[in-house]
């Protein structure tokens, strides 16, 4: 079995100076923010003399399309200034998403119109199909000059094939958990903080009217920046992956905070990836494309460990899918604005396989993040008091705005 490469057999697409043709994707789960990255980048690409065309379904757009039909077969989206005018207005993605990985796709998920013995060709792995070449013809056949990709680490990964395989991408983080590598800010991240924020201080009158203790789980299977954040400002214990944690000083602090609370009350804020030192929490239901399950509820589990040891009633609420539900706040739509220009100034400067970033605080680019890297993760020491279960909030005398460890360099 071969792996597919087509860099050598590929022509050497066109500089910015001789662009005609952008296309844009958005790829795994949607956050608040993404339509307003499509409409800036088709404003400015207006501007600039280039049309823009929508691959629909993320890099499913780029597998399955059709590029005979003017709509693709479905993947494809037509994308003026009309046609975006009023899309900001609103979250979510209009070009829809998938989690489609091009280079490690299952049989049952190929496209039909693809032939045994290209098939055969296409093979990695035992039932396994890196669909590149499939990809880099539709490009060419759909009069691609350049891409603008904006997803999270697994999007941007297979971002990073296309680049080392010649093709111009450029692109635009986007992940309420905010754990890309190469950049300080993901689009979406302000959004799930602020609407953590307004769920859980709307819940407290009613932790308060029962006298229980409340566990809030957020988003972060590897990285707990949003609970950190959401803990940052309702002044809240949490609990992240990169700390496993002592249960019974966990309980015990709790039932110490509901005690001295007038109002008989106490919450803590769970990642979903957070575990107790010695607990394990089991995955659950099939891979996705990218390898990863979804975890079992931390928020139920960890409730039911804290009644047993504190004889507290207790109560978990899911805050997850509320947080990238909606339309973005002020922060997210100023970011996504401008990372769509700067994305759009990349390209016409003929600098490609970058990705859009802040960097020490300021607007820049980075090299396409590898997903070996895997997520950027909290510095435990700087940031987290493991032992009161807080964010640190001293020492912050020359901290980034967002007080996020600094990508410098």
């Amino acid at each position: 079995m071969r792996r597919p490469s087509a860099a050598c057999e590929r022509p050497i697409w066109q500089h910015g100076a001789g662009m005609k043709r952008i296309g844009i994707l958005t790829g795994g789960g949607d956050v608040p923010g993404l339509n307003s990255v499509i409409k800036s980048v088709v404003y400015r690409s207006s501007e600039v003399g280039w049309d823009a065309i929508g691959i629909r379904r993320g890099w499913k757009g780029l597998t399955h399309v059709d590029p005979a039909r003017d709509d693709g077969g479905g993947y494809l989206r037509p994308l003026d200034r009309v046609s975006t005018r009023a899309i900001d207005r609103t979250g979510g993605t209009v070009l829809h998403t998938s989690r489609t990985n091009p280079s490690s796709m299952s049989r049952a998920s190929l496209p039909d119109r693809l032939d045994d013995r290209r098939v055969s060709e296409l093979e990695t792995d035992p039932e396994r199909y890196d669909l590149t070449p499939i990809v880099l013809d539709n490009l060419e056949r759909l009069g691609i000059d350049a891409l603008v990709a904006i997803g999270g680490d697994d999007t941007l990964s297979y971002a990073a094939r296309l680049g080392r395989e010649g093709f111009p991408v450029i692109a635009i983080p986007k992940t309420m958990d905010n754990d890309v590598h190469g950049t300080e800010y993901c689009i979406g991240f302000s959004t799930a903080v602020t609407r953590a924020k307004e769920l859980i201080n709307r819940q407290r009158t009613t932790l308060g009217s029962h006298e229980r203790i409340g566990v809030f789980r957020i988003f972060g299977r590897n990285a707990g920046y949003t609970a950190w954040y959401a803990a940052y400002v309702t002044s809240a214990r949490c609990v992240i992956p990169e700390a496993p944690f002592d249960l019974e000083a966990l309980s015990d602090i709790l039932a110490d905070d509901r005690r001295l609370n007038p109002s008989g009350y106490a919450f803590v804020i769970a990642s979903e990836g957070a575990i107790w030192q010695g607990g394990e929490l089991t995955e659950v239901g099939e891979a996705d494309a990218y390898g990863h399950r979804h975890k079992a509820d931390v928020g139920e589990a960890l409730a039911d460990e804290l009644r047993r040891r504190t004889g507290v009633e207790t109560v978990h609420s899911d805050l997850t899918y509320d947080l990238r539900s909606g339309d973005p706040d002020a922060l997210d739509q100023m970011v996504a604005i401008t990372f769509a220009n700067v994305a759009v100034d990349l390209l016409a400067d003929g600098q490609f396989g970058r990705m859009v970033a802040i960097r020490n605080g300021k607007y820049d680019h980075s090299p396409l993040p590898e997903r070996s890297l895997g997520a950027r993760i909290i510095d435990v020491g700087e940031m987290y008091n493991a032992a009161r279960f807080r964010p640190r909030y001293e020492a912050k005398l020359g901290s980034p705005l967002l007080l996020g460890p600094a990508v410098i360099g």
